[in-house]
C-alpha cells in the first residue's frame, strides 16, 4: 500500500488532534502535532516576557527562535506523542488557558509560521504522516494526497475543551473557554499570514454531533479511499 500525506486542518478544539492521533496510530503513520508546536513558541515568549503592554516583543522572539528545539517522543502509557521543548516535556504546560489565549498572537508573525513550516515540511518528507493545524493542507503540503477540513459550532467546542481541562484537573470556566473558541476563530480566519481556510479539494467534516468512534471510522474509510486508488 502506498504512502500518502494527510493534511488536518480546522477550527479550534474541534478534535483534530485527537482525530489525527488516533488515525495515525491505526495506519501506522507518523503523527505531528503542529499547534503544540506554536504553543511551545509561546509559551517560551510567556516564560521570558516577551508580552508586553505594547504587544509582542518581536526582535526578542526572532533571536531566540534558532534555539527552539521542539521535538515529539511517543509516549507508551498514554498512546501518545509528548512535546518537549529544548528537552523539557512541556506537554501539559501548553495546554493551559493562559497559553492559548496567547497563541493565535504568535501564529499570525509571518518569521514564526515560516520557521515552523520548515520544520514539519522536513518532519514529512518522506510521506506516512498525519500533520493537523491551520495550514496544512494550503500552506505546508498543498499537494497532501487526502486533506480534511474539520469544523465544529463554537458551543460545542467550548465545551469540549472545558470537559478536557477538567479531566485534567486544571482550572476551567466555560465562558472564558468560548470566548477564546471565538477570538481565535476571528485571529485565525483574518490574519495576513496563512490564514485558516479550508482548501478547494478538501472534504469537510463538521463533526459537532458525532462521537469519536463515528469519526475515526469516517477518516479511515477516506484513509482506505485514497491509498486503494
Amino acid at each position: 500500500m502506498k504512502k500518502i500525506t494527510i493534511a488536518i486542518d480546522g477550527h479550534s478544539s474541534c478534535g483534530k488532534s485527537t482525530m489525527a492521533k488516533d488515525l495515525a496510530r491505526e495506519v501506522g503513520y507518523v503523527y505531528v502535532d503542529t499547534g503544540a508546536m506554536y504553543r511551545c513558541v509561546t509559551l517560551y515568549a510567556l516564560r521570558h516576557g516577551l508580552f508586553t503592554d505594547g504587544g509582542i516583543d518581536e526582535d526578542a522572539l526572532r533571536r531566540a527562535l534558532p534555539d527552539l528545539h521542539i521535538s515529539f517522543k511517543f509516549n507508551a502509557e498514554a498512546g501518545r506523542p509528548d512535546t518537549y521543548l529544548n528537552g523539557e516535556l512541556v506537554e501539559r504546560d501548553i495546554r493551559t488557558m493562559e497559553v492559548s489565549s496567547h497563541v493565535s498572537p504568535i501564529a499570525t508573525l509571518g518569521f514564526v509560521r515560516e520557521a515552523m513550516v520548515a520544520q514539519q515540511q522536513l518532519m514529512g518528507r518522506d510521506k506516512g504522516v498525519v500533520m493537523d493545524g491551520r495550514d496544512i493542507g494550503t500552506v505546508v503540503f498543498p499537494d497532501a494526497e487526502l486533506k480534511i477540513f474539520v469544523t465544529a459550532s463554537a458551543e460545542v467546542r467550548a465545551q469540549r475543551r472545558y470537559d478536557e481541562l477538567q479531566q485534567k484537573g486544571m482550572p476551567a470556566d466555560y465562558a472564558d473557554i468560548l470566548k477564546n473558541v471565538q477570538e481565535r476563530d476571528y485571529i485565525d480566519s483574518h490574519r495576513e499570514v496563512s490564514p485558516l481556510r479550508q482548501a478547494d479539494d478538501a472534504l469537510l467534516l463538521d463533526n459537532s454531533h458525532m462521537t469519536i468512534a463515528e469519526q475515526k471510522q469516517w477518516l479511515l474509510d477516506r484513509f482506505r479511499e485514497r491509498t486503494s486508488l
